[in-house]
């Protein structure tokens, strides 16, 4: 069935890009969505950017599902613990869809720098806020994901396979969650959880758009700075793909698989948000980048 309406989701790191598309995009097919991190209306997180969790949920309602925001440092484990105690009262403890996207090592990232030459601090940190938010995320979430007939597990990453991504510490943390996903679909196997990666392409989104200077209305004039942007995508490709994948019945059999905007994108017919229907893995296979075959 094409819907999630009774359906109960946390995404974890929904104030903005693909979190904030996810969320939106299980919203549009009926689910209640929990939307949690660290930058409200009354408190910004140290990201310093203008968008928030409770602009996230109120998406999220006006798309038709129901959106609630919930402030939630992933790295605290006492947050999290609270976090999904309430959901367990306030859902009977069922949750269905659980989304691991909290990320914040943008302005942790050395690029160009060698691993001794990067801050190793801000490298831990990296680690403690991209890879171990997620397993006390996911650690918390289990019992209540076991308790669904159909419980979906989804990390959020960069890419989809092992190779290096340019910096050790960046590289480190996005290789970790596709670990992460291969090794809880083996332990939730006999407990019929779905356990998933999911990448998108060259993603366009507000931290991009504003690194080129541009809007999502002008967002091509970013093409003239670099032209690998004209193959870029809005995070509800990856999003509204995975929505469609929480539908799908026969999700198990892509369990400790990583999934891409792409193929999400031809799977399940869904273009992105603007029409468009962009396919990073070709493109770049095309140029030479890699063949993600």
């Amino acid at each position: 069935m094409n819907t999630l309406s009774g359906k109960v989701a946390v995404v974890a790191g929904a104030t903005r890009g693909a979190g904030r598309a996810i969320a939106v995009s299980l919203g549009e097919k009926g689910a209640t969505v929990y939307c949690t991190g660290r930058s409200t209306r009354e408190q910004q997180s140290d990201m310093n950017r203008p968008e928030t969790i409770e602009e996230t949920a109120e998406l999220v309602t006006a798309s038709g599902g129901c959106g609630i925001a919930v402030r939630t440092d992933h790295t605290n484990e006492q947050e999290v613990q609270a976090l999904f105690e309430r959901i367990q009262q306030e859902q009977g403890g069922v949750l269905d869809i659980m989304v691991n996207d909290v990320w914040g090592g943008d302005p942790l990232t050395e690029w160009g720098a060698t691993f001794w030459e990067h801050s190793l601090a801000d490298g831990l940190r990296i680690q403690r806020q991209a890879v171990h938010s997620h397993m006390i995320t996911s650690y918390y979430a289990a019992p209540l994901l076991k308790a669904s007939p159909s419980g979906l597990l989804i990390e959020v990453t960069d890419g989809w396979d092992y190779r290096y991504r340019g910096n050790l510490y960046y590289s480190l943390a996005k290789i970790s969650v596709i670990h992460l996903a291969q090794a809880m679909a083996s332990d939730f196997r006999d407990a019929g959880v779905t356990s998933v990666a999911a990448t998108p392409g060259f993603l366009r989104s507000e931290a991009m758009l504003d690194h080129f200077g541009v809007t999502a209305d002008n967002w091509r004039d970013g093409v003239a700075i670099e032209p690998h942007f004209a193959q870029s995508e809005t995070p509800y490709l990856l999003g509204r793909g995975l929505a469609a994948f929480a539908c799908d019945p026969q999700r198990m059999e892509w369990s400790g698989k990583v999934l891409t905007s792409w193929d999400l994108s031809e799977r399940y017919n869904i273009a992105d948000a603007d029409g468009a229907r962009p396919h990073w893995g070709r493109y770049a296979k095309e140029i030479g980048v890699f063949d993600p075959s």
